[in-house]
This record gives C-alpha cells, structure tokens and sequence, in this order.
C-alpha cells in the first residue's frame, strides 16, 4: 500500500497528546484476593478490542486505542499515554499492513519477552505490500484472530483454557447471521455494481459478489491523501450522474470536499448510500452486529433503494 507522505508524518511522530476524541479504556479492575490476576490486553482498534474482550470474558482487561468512529485511522497520532498502555500488555492485538505502525514503534521501544503480539497481516500469511488494509471486513479474518486469541490467552492463563476455547465456538457461531447476509446479497444480487470513496468495506462486498466500479486507483488515492486524477474523478462522477451504480458506499470517517462532491452527485442521482466505518461504531454495536448492520444496509439500498447515511 502506498502512504502518503501526510500519513507516514503523523503515524512516525512523537505527539505529547492523544488526539481529540480518541478513547482510552486504561482501567485495569483489581483482582479479588486470592484470585489470579485479569489479563492486560491492548487492540490496537476497537473491533480488535471487542473481539478479545469476547474471547477472554471476566479473565481479560482490554484497552482500545483507536475507538472514535468521528476520526481519521490513518492519521491517529499515538501519545505516552498510548505507550504507557501498550508496554503494560500481556497481549496485543494489531491490524499490520501499515496501518498501525505505531505499535511497532512502541513494542521496539518496551521489549518484553513475554509480551503476545497478534500482527494480523502476519497471522493472515499477507504480504507487506498488500494493497487493502481494511482486514476486518474479510469475513476470513475474526474466526482466525479469534483462535489466535484464545490460544494466546491459554497460554498466558492455563487455568481457563477450556472458557477460551469454548468462547472461540461462541464467537464462530454468532458470525452466522452475518454470513447469511453476505450470502443474500450474492444471490439475489449477484454482479450488483456500486461505487465507493475508499476500499474500506470491499473485502465484504468482494464476498457478496458486488462489482466494484470505483478505480481502485481513485480508492487508494483518497485512502492515502492523494488528489486523484481528474480522469478517475470524472468516472466516478459519471457512474453517479448516469446511474451506472446501485449503491455508493461512503467512508463516514474520512471527507472532505472531494468525497463530500460524490456523495452530492450520489443525492442527485437517487442513488441510495450506505456509510461504512474503520473504527467500531460505539456504543451499540459489538464486532458482529456492526458488520451485520453493514450487510443489512447494503441489503435495503439494492432491494428498496434505502439509504443508511450513519449507523
């Protein structure tokens, strides 16, 4: 994936403050005498978070460092604050692909020996140079976190074992429904075009068998702020203006007034739009009912021409 020098500034620097809006759940809960101690884990985003709270249950303390839905991923600047919560870790949990540098930079800084880190680039056998970092909309991608969670956990805490294994089997079957969705869609819409700002959910919509009209040139360069070329921009405004799309999937985290144009040719044009997220809408929604509601917006915008404009 190509950073933009923007990006790469801010993901290097050392900032002295957490950028506004970004949550920190650092509350690590006393142990009751006698009782072993929680397990201290970190995601480095929150839909990563959500899932090891799910698999470790009463036995973990999980600190989510990007957790703002209302802010840009890509430019997230880590603070001491967020080191301070990394280097206390027993377990880590990051997305890899350069999208979250920062911990790297982080872990290098606080060896520990002991610590369990989850790259899931690395987990997932993708190459450096993989173009969409966007895993966790890969429905592949949680079932096999999720097990690596659970081994690590087992690792760290023998004791409870059989909960983390047994937890794995919950988590696994509660991604039904949203399978099931992502299955509707093929079939009762198969080869369905649509047009986005970024590659944020194209992982999903490449498993419901939509046809992606979008250059993938102008995805990347709006992921990466570059100012894309004014050919790919007039195509995409065209398959807006002339109604070559069904749905255009809009990434309600990152706009501006490129973004914000599209989305005006999107109202013009009838055409329903469906806002998709990097970062876990919250509260109300855990890992699974987030991606459902995706698929289920993606659903009522091909079926009634419904627009879902936030979740």
């Amino acid at each position: 994936m190509v950073t933009s020098p923007r990006r790469k500034w801010l993901m290097e620097g050392a900032v002295a403050l957490i950028s506004v809006g970004v949550t920190l759940m650092i509350c690590p809960e006393p142990a009751a005498s006698g009782a072993t101690a929680k397990i201290v884990a970190v995601g480095a985003e929150n839909e990563y978070a959500n899932v090891i709270k799910q698999i470790g249950g009463p036995y973990v303390t999980v600190t989510a460092i990007e957790s703002n839905p209302n802010t840009d991923p890509h430019t997230f600047e880590a603070s001491p604050s967020v080191a301070r919560a990394v280097s206390a870790a027993s377990l880590v949990v990051q997305n890899g692909v350069g999208y979250d540098t920062y911990m790297n930079k982080i872990e290098s800084a606080s060896p520990n020996a002991h610590r369990k880190v989850i790259d899931v680039q690395t987990l997932l056998g993708l190459p450096g140079d993989t173009a969409n970092p966007h895993l966790w909309y890969d429905p592949s991608t949680m079932p096999a976190v999720a097990n690596a969670i659970a081994s690590d956990l087992a690792s760290l805490d023998p004791s409870h074992a059989a909960y983390f294994e047994a937890s794995v089997t919950r988590f696994d079957n509660s991604l039904k429904p949203w399978l099931t969705a992502i299955g509707k869609v093929k079939s009762k819409f198969p080869n369905a075009p649509v047009a986005d700002t970024e590659p944020v959910a194209d992982y999903m919509l490449q498993a419901a068998g939509t046809a992606i009209m979008t250059p993938w040139t102008l995805q990347a360069d709006i992921m990466n702020g570059v100012d894309p070329s004014p050919q790919n921009v007039s195509l995409e405004e065209t398959l807006l203006s002339e109604h070559r799309v069904k749905v255009f999937l809009y990434n309600e985290q990152v706009t501006d007034s490129l973004t914000e144009t599209f989305l005006s040719y999107a109202h013009k044009a009838g055409i329903p739009v469906v806002a998709v997220y990097e970062t876990m809408p919250a509260p109300g929604y855990d890992y699974q009912s987030w991606m459902l509601a995706e698929v289920n917006a993606l659903l009522k915008a091909l079926s009634s021409k419904h627009s879902t404009e936030r979740l």
